[in-house]
């Protein structure tokens, strides 16, 4: 599902790999929480800000419902994103690689990267079709698809397409299952890896501490201190 707000603060926009806090609903209705829904892209020209999201709980069913016109309250950005800037101004080869809905904050990733000067090339994973892979053709070098079923693309995991060899570093946002392969094969290759984490989330801001997960560098809040990490920092 795909959602697009206005924001009006040009003081504070967005970049990839932050995140939003997304309510529709009163503050004494349910569920409690907030969502937290990553940047999937902006335009700061207009200032269409878009969010793609999987509908499954009480929550996003409820975002799912807006209609044109509707209000909402959009606290954000959030955490700490990809320093797209630095990125390309150190590395010249870079591969994106997203499954699922976790592709969902690539897409401006993507154009970042390829507006600071490098197309990257973007490996997805899905369990049957892909979805949305036409907005990313503009901003990548080469698009490489796999999916569980073998419906389209490779028939097989996202990694196997993979070679870490051939990239400067490896930049990824999806399942924990995935990131990790993806982590290990860099590794494995001595090539640099970030990773983008998904977790639970109730504030937003890295106060109530509930995102809080174990690291090689102690514990960080998933909110605060990223989501966007070192992944040999963050995995096994």
């Amino acid at each position: 599902m795909r959602l697009t707000v206005q924001w009006q603060d040009r003081s504070r926009e967005p970049h990839a790999g932050q995140f939003y806090m997304l309510r529709a609903w009163a503050a004494d209705a349910t569920p409690i929480l907030s969502r937290p829904i990553s940047v999937d892209d902006f335009d700061n020209q207009t200032g269409a800000l878009t969010f793609l999201y999987q509908v499954k709980g009480e929550g996003t069913h409820k975002l799912a419902a807006l209609k044109k016109d509707d209000t909402l309250t959009v606290t954000g950005p959030c955490g700490n994103g990809f320093d797209t800037a630095a990125l390309a101004g150190q590395y010249k080869r870079i591969a994106v690689v997203g499954g699922g809905i976790g592709t969902a904050p690539l897409l401006l990733l993507c154009k970042e990267l390829c507006r600071a000067g490098v197309r990257p090339d973007l490996f997805v994973g899905f369990r049957d079709t892909t979805y949305g892979m036409d907005r990313f053709v503009p901003w990548c070098r080469d698009i490489y698809a796999a999916t569980d079923s073998g419906k389209e693309g490779h028939h097989g995991l996202v990694t196997d397409l993979l070679d870490v060899s051939k990239y400067d570093i490896v930049l990824t946002c999806g399942p924990m299952v995935m990131m990790r392969g993806v982590a290990k094969l860099c590794a494995a290759a001595g090539v640099p890896c970030l990773a983008s984490l998904e977790k639970k989330m109730a504030c937003g801001l890295g106060a109530c501490l509930g995102c809080t997960c174990h690291t090689k560098i102690g514990p960080v809040t998933v909110c605060k201190d990223g989501p966007v990490f070192n992944a040999q920092e963050v995995f096994d």
